[in-house]
């Protein structure tokens, strides 16, 4: 199946933004939308933890590369979203069934070559931030900083875009969690920490559940279009035990002996975990589950802000 030659429902071409009536928002608003601000958190909360349990090793906080390490996370996210709403409309992934929030380019908001060259001007500027980052933290930062590059355009782009098939659990895991929170640990210690890999386990499953969120929200239409997400793969009934299992295997994982001193106060997080698995389970896919995907981001940056205190201890 050659999914860069899908063709939109709507009739349209690939390369040509449908049309909608609806006004766009104006100015900074519109590039506000596109990149997805629920979406945002999944990269402040792995910075802010392993920096945090970085601080609790070493007593010393360096303040610069924690802001540049932020900046080039958010960089990234907001590169590879919109790669990704660029991407899915010439591929003909935003089917009129979708129900998350506005993409610009299926819409007719920017055209596809405006909202490429947003992206490469974010990418861009989490490479200015990374060089600076490499000159802190050496070879391994700028392998890290070259990979997520690589893996955010990856997401959408190239002919097998990660985001069409099962794997896009794994690469949250492994580059918004495990990544992230080791690689803002490094920066202000310059060593590796097992409780920064566990914690960035625990931080990159639940951003792993705001993907699975948003993948069973548009199961029909992804399947429509031709994606094979973990979510079209596993069905409704196991995408639902794997959302609960995305939420709570964290919490276990910080409150075991192997994660960081006092990660039991994550804990404090298990009942916001549980109301949202109850919702997921019991609600009908549609527009609802926008709420739920921004509030399992939500819940990560609680998750990320409890092991800061709980290190802090």
């Amino acid at each position: 199946m050659n999914l860069g030659t899908s063709v939109p429902p709507t009739g349209i071409a690939p390369g040509q933004p449908a049309t909608r009536s609806d006004q766009p928002p104006a100015g900074w608003r519109l590039w506000w939308v596109a990149i997805r601000p629920r979406t945002l958190t999944i990269a402040v909360a792995p910075v802010l933890a392993g920096t945090a349990l970085a601080v609790a090793d070493t007593g010393r906080l360096d303040l610069a590369p924690m802001a540049a390490a932020l900046f080039g996370a958010v960089a990234i996210q907001a590169g590879t979203n919109l790669y990704n709403d660029v991407g899915d409309a010439l591929r003909g992934g935003d089917q009129p069934l979708r129900q998350g929030p506005p993409r610009l380019t299926a819409l007719g908001w920017a055209s596809p070559a405006r909202v490429r060259r947003a992206a490469l001007i974010a990418f861009g500027l989490a490479a200015l931030a990374g060089l600076y980052l490499a000159a802190v933290g050496g070879w391994p930062i700028l392998a890290l900083g070259a990979a997520s590059l690589v893996a955010g355009w990856a997401y959408s782009g190239g002919p097998w875009p990660i985001a069409y098939t099962p794997l896009g659990e794994v690469f949250v895991i492994a580059f918004f969690g495990v990544g992230a929170v080791s690689g803002s640990y490094w920066l202000q210690a310059h060593a590796l920490s097992p409780a920064a890999m566990i914690s960035g386990a625990a931080l990159g499953l639940v951003a792993a559940a705001v993907l699975l969120a948003n993948n069973y929200r548009d199961m029909e239409a992804d399947r429509l279009a031709g994606r094979r997400t973990l979510a079209i793969r596993m069905g409704c009934e196991p995408s639902k035990a794997l959302y609960a299992v995305l939420l709570l295997l964290p919490f276990a994982l910080l409150a075991s002996p192997i994660g960081p001193g006092y990660g039991w106060i994550a804990l404090l997080a298990l009942p916001l975990a549980l109301r949202l698995i109850r919702r997921f389970v019991t609600e009908a896919r549609g527009p609802a589950f926008n709420l739920i995907l921004g509030h399992t981001a939500r819940l990560e940056l609680v998750v990320a802000a409890l092991i800061a205190v709980g290190v802090g201890l």
